[in-house]
């Protein structure tokens, strides 16, 4: 099922490449990182169905981090996908790099940082890094935000 699922995902991922807007000129464009990974998803699930269909099937590992008796952490995985909501949310109206500093912080908490302050200022300084190369270096759309603006007009 999940191979299936992996497959219909590596097609709408291959429908959305050809949806890009490709600047005119452009030698390598924003579609040539989506077509690998779309492709690489494609071939990936079609070789995990083909070899479902051939019979093979994989053994459960007994794991010895593993506690088969504990159930799943829904309060855990609740506060994971609300701050990503968040995070989604807050992405235009805060900017990128801080949005992303609660998620990361956030997430980290959730999964149990001791320090809940130390995870929150490295996932502010994770987010910067990424922010700069990406956003300042490199060019992508993420927006800066009221708090980080002034640093898109060093890039």
């Amino acid at each position: 099922m999940f191979a299936v699922l992996m497959l219909a995902l590596g097609v709408f991922a291959l429908v959305g490449v050809f949806g890009i807007r490709v600047p005119v000129g452009a030698q390598v464009g924003p579609t040539v990182f989506p077509l690998v990974v779309s492709i690489l998803l494609l071939a990936a699930s079609a070789a995990v169905i083909v070899g479902i269909f051939r019979g093979q099937r994989v053994e459960l590992e007994e794991g010895e981090d593993i506690d088969e008796s504990m159930s799943t952490d829904w309060l855990t995985l609740a506060k994971i996908v609300a701050l990503i909501v968040a995070h989604l949310l807050l992405l235009e109206p805060i900017g990128w790099a801080p949005s992303a500093a609660i998620l990361f912080g956030g997430v980290a908490w959730s999964l149990g940082a001791k320090r809940w302050w130390m995870a929150f200022l490295v996932g502010l300084l994770v987010a910067l890094s990424v922010q700069i190369v990406f956003g300042g270096l490199l060019g992508l759309s993420l927006p800066w935000g009221p708090l980080f603006g002034w640093l898109g007009g060093m890039f």
